[in-house]
């Protein structure tokens, strides 16, 4: 924490003080921590739980099954999660550096009210993304029931036993998970720490046993990283790749756009660089690798392509095998599902309204969301996927553009801890009562322009820029804070 004389700059660590901040601004999980502990490896941890799931073996899988030779996803692999990197380390060094979350950094670019704005619209999105992640690892449940009571196969049907379009069974893996994962966040930040630590690994050395079980039933020869024919060739593949190259980087937007949330414990930005080199370059690629040569060695083994390890676990002969391998993706994706949806809905609707929701309660409004948007109809196929995307990405794209814009273009790096806990109108960041118009007005430009072209998918010429709503959004509101907020009409004065 810091004098409020002193602001915290990239080279200026804040001081410990007892500064007095408004209680309607503030609680115990919103203030500047005291101490940040974590090293390099938590960081790489939280990565793997974030990549080591359902969601992220089937959206890999599905990159490799566009048409284009291996080599060119690997390519557009290394790109896309490269692309990722660069802008983590970005949007971890505010929060890294001031030890806030994510929505309380948004009050530098919102305003000191007004960054409830981008603290519902992620909020709402973790809440989507929480339901999805959700529904993927109850199917893994639901293998390992069936393979352990074959009775209740017929209760897997949802449209036997079913209510909105979710079987009686699923309904049951579903709700048992959400208790499971309420559970594990409710113990707090330091238990979900070491959950998350264990959760990576353990899908490697899963994936590493399954990969090599299909080595053994297929042979060396039968490896191929292209599943399906190759379509696309010199120039007319680039398009794709660049299509793929955007869908790496949507796929991550959301963990990526509050990666201040856990950046904010982490030791020093060198300790945050190497996490973040280590858990996603590294990781990813290594991930991607895996999935691909297991996904082309379902092909000769069990007679067609199958991109879900929890349906290629449960082809294994071996009861035992498929409920291990079963549980431990199950695990892996309760991992991701805490740490990137459930803690960063926790602070966002904390952030509303801090006295009245605590960290915990936030998060338990975010479980109680994702079961009403019955997220299995979001999820259940590679063009609603892409959809889904899409439409998240282009929310989430501008709020990043502004953050981003904020604190390097316009401030420069050098931010006032405690006038982000004031509703003095003489804070850095009261604007007009509370509330920046112009962060409002570029977020609300470069979400309506990406938004466009994914609902309007159908209509010639839109389905390409469709894929690229991530980065139409946040370019164009990155470009309209800076202008906006440099110019005359508008410039960035306390109490303008």
């Amino acid at each position: 924490m810091t004098d409020i004389a002193t602001p915290v700059t990239a080279d200026t660590p804040p001081t410990v003080t007892a500064p007095v901040y408004d209680p309607a601004l503030t609680n115990a999980d919103l203030a500047p921590l005291r101490e940040q502990r974590w090293g390099s490896y938590h960081i790489f941890a939280f990565w793997m739980s974030d990549v080591h799931s359902v969601g992220g073996y089937v959206t890999a899988g599905s990159l490799f099954a566009l048409g284009l030779a291996g080599w060119q996803v690997l390519a557009a692999l290394l790109v896309g999660i490269t692309i990722v990197y660069f802008l983590c380390n970005l949007v971890a060094a505010p929060s890294q550096r001031t030890g806030v979350p994510y929505p309380v950094m948004c009050r530098s670019a919102f305003g000191v009210r007004g960054a409830n704005i981008p603290a519902i619209i992620r909020g709402l999105i973790a809440v989507a993304w929480y339901g999805i992640q959700t529904y993927l690892a109850s199917a893994a449940l639901i293998v390992v029931a069936v393979k352990l009571f074959p009775s209740l196969a017929p209760y897997a049907v949802a449209s036997d036993y079913g209510f909105l379009g979710l079987s009686l069974l699923g309904w049951c893996a579903y709700l048992v998970l959400w208790v499971v994962q309420a559970a594990v966040f409710w113990q707090g930040m330091e238990s979900i720490r070491r959950f998350i630590d264990f959760c990576g690994p353990a899908v490697y050395v899963v994936m590493f046993a399954l990969c090599g079980y299909l080595i053994y039933k297929a042979g060396w020869g039968s490896i191929n990283l292209e599943l399906g024919s190759v379509k696309y060739h010199g120039w007319n593949a680039l398009p794709v790749i660049l299509g793929a190259i955007a869908l790496v980087v949507s796929y991550f937007c959301g963990p990526m756009l509050n990666f201040g949330d856990f950046s904010r414990y982490a030791k020093s930005m060198p300790a945050v660089r190497r996490g973040n080199l280590l858990g996603l370059p590294v990781n990813f690629l290594a991930f991607s690798l895996l999935v691909v040569i297991t996904a082309s060695l379902t092909i000769p083994v069990y007679g067609k392509l199958i991109t879900d390890p929890v349906e290629t676990v449960s082809r294994i002969d071996s009861t035992f095998a498929i409920v291990l391998g079963a549980l431990t993706f199950t695990i892996a994706t309760v991992g991701i599902n805490i740490v990137a949806n459930f803690i960063s809905p926790a602070f966002d609707f904390s952030h509303v309204s801090p006295q009245r929701i605590s960290w915990r309660m936030g998060g338990m409004i975010a479980a109680v969301g994702s079961v009403l948007i019955t997220p299995w109809n979001l999820y259940n196929n590679p063009e609603v996927i892409h959809y889904t995307l899409e439409t998240l990405g282009a929310f989430i794209g501008p709020l990043f553009g502004v953050l981003i814009a904020d604190y390097y273009l316009i401030r420069k790096r050098n931010i006032v801890v405690d006038d982000l806990f004031t509703l003095s109108q003489t804070g850095s960041y009261w604007y007009r009562k509370g509330f920046n118009p112009v962060a409002v007005i570029a977020t609300v430009v470069g979400a309506a322009a990406a938004v466009f072209p994914v609902l309007a998918k159908d209509m010639t010429g839109m389905y390409t820029a469709a894929q690229y709503s991530w980065f139409i959004g946040c370019g164009l509101a990155l470009v309209v804070y800076y202008g906006l907020a440099k110019s005359s009409r508008f410039a960035m004065t306390v109490n303008q």
